[in-house]
């Protein structure tokens, strides 16, 4: 087996010394050494396939490069899974590991998994809720970089990183009056989840700009036969043997399963989607959104990003050595994803 490549080798190749290496492979080279010499340098070590050695750069720096995140239960989540996605793969770019304990919400489990961070020495940590949610920070939290994602502080205090669910209500609503729409209609979901309210607030605020009378919404529950059954109400008034003349020509749903359940059920009543229904989803539930037919133009829940920018601000605070940053909310677009469900109004009479 080959010898693995040493800081000295890369030395030797590029005819420096061997703490010359050291400050330009750990990031100290300017001021430091000569910008001709760190090319020299950077150019021998890719020749050499060379790379820190993980233990050595801990007992350098007095860091373990390792991030801790405690998640409630979004470990295999279809939607929050990729906010895992995003902070480890940002981490890993940085030269940082992700270290994630899912505590399936359990709060025991949770007090302890901060503890195991802890004792692991992590350089920073974070709370990652798999939908959005109020969370009290725990005392682990303090002394140490830390911030939450997807959950917010109700005191303020601890710095949290949210997706601004009232800017992705107004972009749904906005869908369909870009298209044409005045006669809309709206499936809330459910009141217990966090974002109904502020997507509703979202909703009213676009459609009050446009100068159409408020939505009432309906409350559907979040999976598909829910979004049918709320389509046979909404849609039918002869116990669902043929739609209404009045009846809306586009529709916000709840999230992408309701919208599905929607679109099923226009089918059913020959209902085309778009030309006589338009449809608009909620979290780009992929395949789902994406496979229908018509896809499903629908507002993203931007997870992804939101565990980049958790990392980017855990290295940054990192960088400055600050215990804490201040508190506050950082609020992340939610971005439109537009596919084929959305057409202007047909014209007809409704």
């Amino acid at each position: 087996m080959a010898r693995k490549a040493t800081s000295q080798d890369v030395a030797d190749r590029a005819g420096v010394s061997r703490s010359a290496v050291s400050f330009v492979l750990n990031g100290r080279a300017d001021g430091n050494i000569a910008k001709e010499k760190q090319l020299l340098i950077l150019a021998a070590a890719k020749e050499l396939n060379y790379t820190p050695n993980a233990v050595a750069r801990s007992l350098q720096s007095q860091r373990t490069h390792t991030i801790g995140v405690v998640t409630d239960a979004i470990a295999g989540g279809p939607f929050a899974g990729k906010l895992l996605q995003g902070a480890s793969s940002a981490a890993f770019d940085a030269g940082y590991l992700l270290f994630a304990i899912d505590t399936q919400r359990n709060d025991a489990r949770e007090d302890k998994a901060f503890g195991t961070l802890i004792n692991r020495q992590v350089d920073a940590m974070m709370f990652a809720a798999e939908s959005l949610r109020p969370h009290h920070p725990r005392p682990a939290m303090k002394g140490i970089p830390a911030l939450l994602v997807n959950s917010f502080d109700p005191a303020g205090a601890q710095l949290s990183i949210i997706p601004d669910e009232i800017g992705g209500g107004r972009r749904a609503a906005q869908i369909l009056l870009d298209a044409g729409h005045t006669s809309i209609a709206y499936l809330s979901g459910g009141p217990e989840l966090v974002a109904t309210e502020r997507r509703t607030q979202g909703l009213d605020a676009a459609i009050a700009k446009a100068g159409l009378p408020s939505i009432e919404a309906m409350e559907t529950g979040w999976e598909i036969n829910d979004g049918y059954a709320a389509a046979m109400r909404l849609l039918t008034d002869d116990g669902g043997r043929s739609p209404k003349l009045d009846r809306p020509t586009g529709v916000v749903c709840a999230n992408d399963r309701v919208a599905v359940g929607f679109m099923m059920a226009c089918g059913q009543l020959g209902l085309r989607v778009p030309q006589d229904v338009s449809i608009v989803g909620y979290d780009d539930d992929e395949p789902l959104a994406r496979t229908v037919v018509p896809g499903l133009t629908t507002v993203a829940l931007p997870h992804r990003e939101m565990g980049e920018k958790a990392i980017e601000l855990l290295l940054a605070e990192l960088d400055h050595g600050a215990a804490n940053q201040p508190g506050g909310t950082i609020l992340i677009p939610c971005p439109v994803v537009m596919r084929g469900s959305v057409a202007a109004p047909s014209g007809g009479s409704h």
